[in-house]
């Protein structure tokens, strides 16, 4: 069997869990569609419990068909690009279905944008109206741009009267350098409060034909990891698709009896379709959280008894050394999922010694609509994302040449399948290099070093950009990092390489150390414990303790800015 012939016969279907069907039909139906239905049949179930204020499913699509038709009567039409610049709040589910129903395209923007990555996206995406949380108007009258509508919502619109007062410090800690724009700003021009407008309007929504093959659904922006973040255009076929593709890789969970825990932020394709999209469209509960407090979600774990826990490498690795994480049976879930960055094998580890439970990898991109593989259930092998999920292309090639490389060797990872991206918007050169055909197949290109083992099982080394050239070495910085972990007093690290004209880039290690071994472990410390335990020429040349390091808005080390800061340094 030649190379190709090794990745396209799929080998990784063996390993399926019994009950996950090795291929599936996606329905040919939109986003809206597909609400409906579950909004029909579980209509007195509740869909969102936010701080103990409990909306059911059909008072939640009444919510959306109010504000769809709102939205309509004030010029929205189908093809506009709507900016949702929120927090997780009900306010979120209501104005992304709305938005949807029209036959517009959101586009999320993140709540720790600066005004300047905000003036980005709104003039990137041609988005002429924003649907935006009070206090964070501000970052949008920073940035200039001339909106024709923009909707203001207080997070308190839906607390519980005992939990307003709450809800509003909370934010103001939070945002404590934004401030609220006072009443009046509601009665100029173009201005409108969401609440209201739900309050006082009937539903009245007009015909909108969608066709999910071709019509965007989202538009959201990648992280950064480019000079500029661009925008991914999703259909309503794209996000439907992964949303069936996850439904049928955890044959574990129940229609309409599953209870999630919503504080990873839905402005990210993680949360915005595994949680969110799978949540409502399986007639899920979502416990929701406009920020990301412990204490709140351990309580809330045992109180509303949820069923699934969905979170991200740094939040394991938190709360395996929380003191409050044994309040959980954490054995009673029926899932407990990592995504969103590499999960270290000594968090894993760590992780089941504290708890008794097991964490499922995952691995996806916002070009993949979220997800492309999973471990499969019963069967999860810790260092590995996993299988690709049914209806999934994966295959490893030389990123210089194209070459699919043997089963086994490390190379860029590219994807077939239909949640994989429509392309990038207004990108054309971007498009010409982000897709490959193959034997009229299109696959998309990661930008991720990856290898497959014989068995069909994935391991993630490196994005692209962060492989190290070292004296004609290629080094890749997660594996030092891996090392460094199980150094027992390395809280954190983050490996870079920098430009050298010696040796093309050498090796910086950025460390984080726990609390009490500070000012008793030195770089020279490090750095031996790198010579006992790499190859000479993995060893990093500097060591820098830092009190931080730099992460993504989904907690990930950023290396990105790791690079950006050694580069203002020098």
């Amino acid at each position: 069997m030649d190379n190709k012939s090794s990745y396209l016969s799929k080998p990784w279907l063996n390993q399926y869990h019994k009950d996950v069907p090795h291929t599936l039909e996606v329905p040919e139906k939109s986003l809206v569609k597909l609400f409906d239905e579950a909004a029909e049949k579980y209509a007195n179930q509740t869909a969102v419990i936010f701080y103990g204020n409990k909306i059911s499913f059909k008072n939640l699509q009444d919510e959306v068909n109010r504000f769809a038709t709102a939205l309509s009567q004030l010029g929205v039409v189908k093809g506009d690009k709507v900016a949702l610049y929120l927090l997780n709040s009900p306010q979120y589910i209501i104005a992304y279905f709305a938005i949807l129903k029209l036959g517009g395209t959101v586009t999320p923007i993140s709540p720790v944008y600066t005004s300047g990555e905000v003036k980005h996206q709104l003039t990137d995406s041609e988005a002429r109206t924003i649907i935006c949380q009070d206090i964070l108007y501000d970052n949008i009258a920073k940035t200039g741009v001339k909106l024709e509508r923009v909707f203001l919502t207080g997070i308190s619109d839906y607390l519980p009267t005992i939990r307003r007062m709450i809800g509003k410090s909370v934010l103001r800690k939070a945002f404590s350098e934004l401030e609220v724009p006072t009443p009046k700003i509601s009665e100029e021009e173009g201005f409108y409060r969401m609440k209201d407008l739900i309050k006082k309007t009937s539903s009245n929504l007009p015909q909108v034909e969608i066709d999910p093959l071709k019509d965007l659904a989202s538009l959201p922006y990648t992280g950064g990891t480019t000079a500029q973040p661009k925008g991914v255009m999703l259909t309503h076929s794209n996000l439907a698709a992964c949303q069936a593709q996850i439904k049928a890789s955890w044959p574990i969970i129940e229609e309409g009896n599953e209870v999630v825990l919503a504080f990873l932020p839905f402005y990210h394709i993680y949360g915005q379709v595994v949680v969110m999209l799978n949540t409502m469209l399986t007639g899920g509960t979502l416990i929701l959280f406009t920020t990301p407090d412990i204490d709140d979600i351990l309580y809330s774990m045992e109180k509303y008894g949820a069923s699934t826990f969905f979170g991200v490498p740094t939040f394991f690795e938190y709360l395996k050394e929380y003191e409050k994480t044994d309040r959980v049976n954490w054995k009673r879930l029926k899932m407990i999922t990592c995504g969103a960055d590499t999960l270290h094998v000594t968090t894993l580890e760590g992780w089941t010694k504290r708890t008794g439970s097991e964490i499922t990898e995952g691995y996806g991109m916002t070009e993949t609509s979220g997800v492309s593989h999973v471990n499969p259930l019963g069967n999860s092998r810790p260092g590995s994302f996993g299988l690709p999920l049914p209806n999934i292309t994966a295959a490893i090639i030389d990123p210089e040449t194209d070459e699919f490389l043997p089963v086994g060797e490390t190379g860029e990872m590219i994807l077939h399948g239909p949640n994989m991206m429509q392309g990038y918007w207004n990108r054309d050169e971007d498009n010409k290099k982000a897709f490959l055909d193959v034997n009229g197949m299109q696959f998309m290109r990661t930008g991720d070093l990856v290898r497959m083992e014989e068995d069909g099982f994935f391991i993630f080394y490196d994005r692209a950009k962060d492989l190290i050239k070292y004296k004609g070495y290629s080094v890749f910085a997660r594996e030092i990092e891996e090392i460094m972990y199980k150094h027992p007093q390395i809280k954190a690290v983050g490996v870079i390489g920098v430009p050298d004209p010696k040796v093309g880039q050498y090796i910086k290690a950025n460390v984080v150390l726990h609390p009490e071994a500070r000012g008793k472990i030195s770089e020279e410390d490090i750095l031996n414990y790198c010579k006992e335990n790499l190859a000479h020429y993995k060893v990093p040349k500097v060591v820098e303790f830092r009190g931080e390091l730099p992460k993504t808005d989904v907690g990930k080390i950023s290396r990105r800015e790791l690079r950006e800061e050694h580069d203002e340094e020098v």
